[in-house]
């Protein structure tokens, strides 16, 4: 079986991992974007809990020349309902599910991996989430847009699991209104979405991990 490569980080590597956080960075970076803000979460000793960063593949990006840089997806349009390459955010999705498929054989039940995706990788992880067969954590929505919205299948085994948005007021990349959208369009669904927003442009601020880190362990912590 080929995964994508990964940065892994375990938080209290001398206990028994017993949930996993799958983050997933956005258009450009790589897996050792994000890698950072695990210790900043200062996630109690009590938990022992496997991070996992995929990189994405390098592929030519149409809204930047055809350069090849890491993407989850060829993005074919920047306008407000931006244009993507569907095909290629469902191949992505799929191996996003390998990686839940491998943390459940190492142990981790599906209840207790969490997916988190910055921008692109939040696109994917809405995807991945919502079309999964294994009943998850929850997903986490960094500053992205529903890209697949009018295509998915959401699977009731995850209608009901914690999802939490959160978004800059000033972000000029994806803008606000595309979280909100996002927001709206799963509310309609009867979806267990919350909304944040934060005063910040396309990026995390120190008042955004705080929040995440009470909501990783509002739902790890039973």
């Amino acid at each position: 079986m080929k995964y994508l490569p990964c940065v892994e980080k375990v938080t209290q590597p001398q206990l028994p991992v017993t949930a996993s956080v799958i983050w997933l960075h956005g258009l450009g970076a790589d897996g050792n974007d994000f890698a950072p803000l695990v210790p900043e979460l200062h996630l109690p000793d009590s938990l022992s809990v496997r991070f996992i960063f995929p990189h994405a593949p390098s592929i030519p990006v149409t809204i930047n020349g055809g350069y090849v840089m890491p993407a989850w997806y060829d993005i074919l349009e920047m306008n407000l309902d931006r244009r993507v390459d569907e095909k290629q955010l469902i191949a992505s999705a799929d191996a996003v599910k390998l990686l839940i498929d491998r943390e459940i054989e190492r142990g981790v039940t599906s209840e207790n991996i969490i997916l988190v995706g910055f921008s692109q990788g939040g696109a994917v992880v809405y995807h991945t989430g919502l079309t999964s067969d294994k009943p998850l954590a929850g997903l986490l929505i960094l500053s992205s847009y529903f890209a697949t919205s009018s295509c998915v299948e959401i699977q009731s085994v995850n209608k009901n699991i914690p999802i939490l948005i959160q978004h800059g007021n000033a972000d000029p990349v994806v803008p606000e209104v595309l979280g909100q959208r996002a927001y709206h369009f799963l509310q309609e669904h009867g979806c267990n979405v919350q909304f944040e927003s934060y005063s910040m442009e396309h990026t995390v601020c120190f008042q955004q991990i705080a929040a995440i880190s009470r909501w990783i362990q509002a739902i790890l912590i039973k």
